[in-house]
């Protein structure tokens, strides 16, 4: 008997923690970061060699009721090297500012939290250079936007102040090969990023 009150109780304390943790509206910052790699899908034409980049920013959170509001502002550097079917080759190398705006929910509590989310990401080139080689060389410069937008899903898990977030963004608007701009195609990336809270409300 003094074993089922103690289990109910406990079940009833634990219940109410996670109504409380996501009812209550709350608000989190940190930084990140973390490995991209970017995608840039060949064409029959041009054969990318996809690479690893990186990501370094601060993040902000608002929540309540279940449901999380998460701006983000970081830096990313994307990478790769696209080759034509002769001997021209081009090294991409991309640093821009992005700017995801996501929405989604949260559930856990007691320091022990998933989450999932999605939601649109601008992008605005801060450098893009491009080392070009080859008799064919500009029929690889890939003729990258200042500004680029994007949706981001994805989901993560939260440890007590740290975070883990796994995502994949698809680009939304198409980048032109070549001088004539002949050939499109979006930038597609997978990232993988760990973040720490410095302080929440």
């Amino acid at each position: 008997m003094r074993k089922t009150i103690i289990l109910t109780l406990s079940i009833c304390l634990f219940s109410i923690g996670i109504a409380s943790a996501q009812v209550i509206p709350n608000f989190a910052f940190g930084i990140k970061g973390g490995l991209n790699y970017s995608t840039f899908p060949s064409n029959g034409v041009f054969n990318n060699n996809n690479k690893a980049g990186y990501l370094a920013g601060a993040w902000a959170r608002f929540g309540g009721l279940g449901l999380i509001f998460q701006p983000e502002l970081y830096v990313t550097g994307k990478n790769i090297d696209i080759k034509d079917n002769g001997d021209g080759v081009n090294k991409a190398k991309f640093t821009s500012i992005d700017l995801p705006l996501l929405v989604g929910g949260k559930v856990g509590a007691l320091g022990l939290a998933g989450r999932f989310y999605g939601g649109p990401v601008l992008s605005f080139a801060v450098n893009k250079d491009q080392s070009i080689s080859g008799a064919t060389s500009q029929a690889t410069r890939l003729n990258y936007k200042d500004a680029n937008y994007a949706l981001q899903v994805g989901a993560g898990v939260d440890i007590s102040s740290f975070s883990v977030d796994l995502r994949y963004e698809g680009g939304l608007n198409k980048i032109g090969y070549g001088p004539q701009e002949n050939s499109h195609t979006r930038v597609s990336v997978f990232s993988l990023a760990l973040a720490y809270k410095l302080f929440s409300l």
